[in-house]
């Protein structure tokens, strides 16, 4: 598997501060293509050997913003055995739903956007219900717990122009981490 050709924005670049815009159907033939460059990515940045290879850090989803492009789209892509994965394509998404439960990354949060180790918590819900479209424009509900809300909420969070850090109280990075789960 060859690594796709994607340019993934640093957190210096004003572009990540946009907010994304609704997508329209049905998809162009690019867009489809840079769904799966983003999915294809994102699976060889998880094959250890892969990624040793191409020298990339590991990553779970992507949102269009990383790459410049203001459109309400994010993947996730979760190795749900060895080598197996599991795509989501998540187009248009809103949150409906979210647990009560607050839960953290014990080893932090990262994105593939911030290129240097960050310090602190980010509270995330333990469960969320989220209303999306597929590639095709169909509607649908997802819920999604533990990793893989923490990723939808992640990358959810890029296409309202905020990124993981400005979660972090910079005064307290800790702040009420006993009132959360860690994962």
């Amino acid at each position: 598997m060859n690594l796709p050709d994607l340019v993934i924005l640093d957190e210096k670049d004003k572009r990540l501060r946009q907010i994304s815009k609704e997508v329209t159907f049905p998809l162009s033939k690019e867009d489809k293509k840079t769904i799966q460059d983003m999915l294809d990515y994102l699976k060889i940045s998880q094959i250890e050997d892969l990624r040793k290879k191409y020298d990339l850090r590991a990553g779970m989803g992507l949102a269009y913003i990383q790459l410049g492009i203001a459109k309400r789209i994010f993947v996730v892509v979760d190795e749900v055995e060895d080598q197996k994965f599991k795509n989501y394509v998540i187009i248009n998404p809103k949150i409906i739903s979210n647990s009560e439960e607050l839960i953290y990354v014990g080893e932090g949060e990262g994105c593939l956007s911030i290129n240097r180790d960050v310090e602190g918590i980010v509270p995330r819900y333990a469960r969320i219900t989220v209303e999306a479209q597929d590639i095709d424009g169909n509607s649908y509900t997802i819920r999604v717990r533990e990793d893989l809300a923490i990723a939808f909420q992640h990358e959810i969070d890029h296409l309202n122009g905020i990124l993981f850090i400005d979660k972090i109280d910079p005064k307290d990075p800790y702040k009420n981490q006993e009132n959360m789960r860690e994962i």
